[in-house]
């Protein structure tokens, strides 16, 4: 550990001196960031874990205890736990829960904006059909909506198969 570091360390040990805790923060928040952001790939939310874990790390900075880890080693095992917190907590299972029924309903918009442009198509389809003559109506519908072979039409209309194929 570097005499700077420790010296920082210390002072916020021993009266919570400001400007040493900001030095700290300065000096590993983008490697905690970093490491959060790996977590939760969100950068919003890797920002606001990141500064809860500096909070959560300076508040409990009087049980660091340097001959056991380094002060990285520490923070880091403090940003393991805190991440690992998180995915535990309510917070991210309302988040995970409401992101996928926003999903569902993004879909669902778009499954009822393709009925609304299938209807509109079968409307303007239904308009151009009716300018047909009666047996053409009924042979496109036949085979345009209910989907009929040119055989079964033939046979529902007791018309020949030749005249069906024509008029399609």
């Amino acid at each position: 550990m570097f005499d700077l570091e420790r010296r920082w360390i210390r002072r916020v040990q021993q009266d919570g001196h400001e400007e040493s805790a900001n030095k700290l923060v300065n000096k590993f928040y983008k490697e905690i960031f970093s490491y959060t952001y790996k977590q939760v790939f969100d950068q919003q939310l890797a920002m606001d874990l990141t500064q809860e874990i500096f909070i959560r790390a300076l508040k409990s900075i009087s049980h660091f205890d340097e001959h056991k880890a380094s002060f990285r080693t520490w923070l880091y095992q403090i940003s393991s736990h805190h991440c690992t917190d998180y995915f535990r907590s309510k917070a991210f299972l309302v988040r995970k829960y409401t992101d996928f029924v926003e999903d569902i309903e993004h879909e669902g918009e778009d499954v009822v904006m393709q009925q609304f442009m299938q209807k509109e198509q079968l409307k303007q389809i239904k308009q151009v059909i009716a300018t047909f003559e009666e047996q053409e109506q009924q042979i496109m519908l036949g085979k345009l909506l209910e989907d009929m072979t040119f055989l079964e039409i033939a046979e529902k209309l007791q018309i020949p198969l030749s005249t069906v194929k024509t008029n399609v």
